[in-house]
């Protein structure tokens, strides 16, 4: 006799149905598991027998052959620990054998019989329910699953011994309730930036357009405690990216007893980190920090100090959106939709540019320092702001500084004047300037005649990319649309061709 329940395996963010074939027949006692098994699937036979024995139940004096198929898509993971336990369970006729017909089933084993979390309960729930059936998971990743929608049957046990019960109908398992991450309301402030007016208007106009921003200056400046702002002002999820980012966190694991929350994720990976962790891969593929930040922010500070090859990996993500990992026998793709902020100093010494100092090494100092980072990935740099060191003036007497809520304000208007008319435009998917194609930004935002001649003008005269003549294009928008004007003026264009040029501690450094 041979029963069948299903399962996933995941490729991406994408749960790709597994049908776990268990069948119990003549031969010398004993467990095989075939279907391109990875180590941890291979050693799940130890679990499932440890587990039967500790509910009760005795493997049969006969051979057990497990098949995933299909057969030659690689299986990785410990959620298929319960899927074959299930499957044993009912060729033993411990559970009715229809029982399991309309649930996908993952969840790891413990060698008492209880169930530990897993990671995807969330894409596998989806996934479930897109083909409509229902759920069995772990307790503890019951609250995770059940974001997927009221309407699907989810079943999250705790124990073996309680789902065979509840099978039988001795006992109820009652449905997992979705369950929300609550956060520090307290998050930094602009408030406690003293001075850097310039660096926080070039911060806001970030944030409202998703541009990717780069600040430069010598140690001490405020460039990390600028960054670390940055979500203070940026507006929550919504719905749909709650969603995505929650799927990606799911796979690497990092929902944290299954609670969802609607902020944007900041991930800030040290400068040791490599290719594989900055936009993910390794031997088992799995979403690095450029998919950990989609729709948020990746922070690269001290950004020269990454390895050039990794900076180079993130050139791909910051145009398409998206993480590709190619090997010899599988495609992975993961969503990477995310704003580049990164900080750095104008030298290695940290002081080319400032008032009394001389690097050591001379101009070559800051040359060398900033040929780390490569012409293409400089290119997609919306903005690039110098930030000097702050006076003593803006210290002992700082000016009343404007609060993160208040800025949230400003960037959420323009924000929703962006999707109004992408959405009206036919084009609901893209929510930011940022993301709009060279045919869309070019429609809306034509400048007016004299823009238009500024605009040539400093094309001719800074060299600019077909690429970075857009991105001019974009900023001007997002500058547009904090001003609630309609149309982009020359004043617009003139503010972002500024952000654009190099900064002018930077340019004078690399003289």
């Amino acid at each position: 006799m041979v029963s069948r329940v299903s399962t996933v395996a995941f490729q991406g963010i994408e749960g790709v149905p597994v049908d776990v074939q268990v069948m119990v027949g003549p031969g010398k006692m004993n467990m095989h598991i075939v279907g391109l098994p990875d180590k941890a699937v291979a050693e799940s036979r130890e679990r499932v027998q440890a587990a039967l024995h500790a509910s009760g139940l005795a493997m049969p004096p006969k051979k057990v052959t497990v098949n995933l198929a299909p057969a030659d898509l690689p299986k990785e993971g410990s959620h298929y620990d319960l899927p074959i336990a299930l499957g044993l369970m009912a060729a033993l006729g411990a559970i009715p054998g229809d029982a399991l017909t309309d649930y996908v089933v993952l969840g790891e084993l413990n060698l008492d019989g209880t169930l530990a979390p897993v990671a995807g309960a969330l894409p596998a729930a989806i996934g479930a329910n897109a083909i409509g059936k229902g759920l069995i998971c772990p307790a503890d990743s019951g609250a995770e699953a059940a974001w997927a929608g009221p309407d699907i049957d989810i079943l999250a046990p705790r124990s073996l011994i309680a789902l065979a019960n509840h099978f039988r109908g001795t006992q109820v398992i009652s449905r997992p309730q979705p369950a929300i991450r609550v956060l520090p309301a307290n998050l930094p402030d602009l408030v406690d930036i003293k001075g850097q007016e310039s660096a926080k208007r070039a911060l806001e106009v970030a944030a409202a357009g998703g541009h990717n921003l780069l600040m430069v200056g010598p140690p001490g400046s405020g460039k990390s405690m600028l960054a670390a702002r940055l979500p203070s002002i940026l507006p929550p999820l919504s719905a749909v990216e709650l969603l995505e980012v929650s799927m990606i966190h799911s796979i690497a694991g990092q929902l944290s007893g299954g609670k969802l929350s609607d902020r944007r994720p900041y991930r800030t990976p040290h400068h040791s980190a490599t290719m594989a962790a900055l936009v993910g891969g390794g031997l088992r593929a799995r979403p690095g920090e450029a998919s950990l930040a989609h729709h948020g922010v990746l922070f690269l500070d001290e950004f020269p100090e990454f390895s050039p090859q990794s900076l180079d990996a993130l050139r791909q993500p910051l145009e398409t959106g998206e993480c590709i990992i190619a090997r010899a026998n599988h495609r992975v793709s993961y969503p990477a939709s995310i704003q580049l902020v990164a900080a750095m100093n104008p030298c290695r010494c940290g002081m080319a540019g400032e008032p009394g100092h001389t690097c050591a090494r001379g101009p070559r100092c800051a040359a060398d320092y900033q040929a780390r980072i490569s012409g293409p990935l400089m290119d997609r740099i919306d903005i690039r702001i110098d930030v000097p060191a702050v006076s003593a003036a803006d210290l002992i007497r700082p000016m009343p500084a404007e609060k993160s809520a208040d800025v949230a304000r400003r960037v959420a208007a323009a924000r929703e004047r962006q999707r109004e008319r992408l959405e009206h435009a036919g084009y609901p998917a893209i929510l930011t300037n940022a993301r709009c194609s060279t045919s869309l930004i070019e429609k809306f935002a034509e400048p007016d005649a004299s823009g238009l001649q500024l605009l040539r003008d400093a094309a001719e005269k800074l060299k600019f990319s077909a690429r970075g003549y857009h991105r001019v294009l974009k900023v001007a928008r997002t500058l547009a649309d904090l001003d609630d004007k309609d149309t982009v003026g020359r004043i617009h264009l003139a503010e972002a061709i500024s952000y654009r040029m190099a900064g002018e501690r930077l340019a004078t450094a690399a003289a």
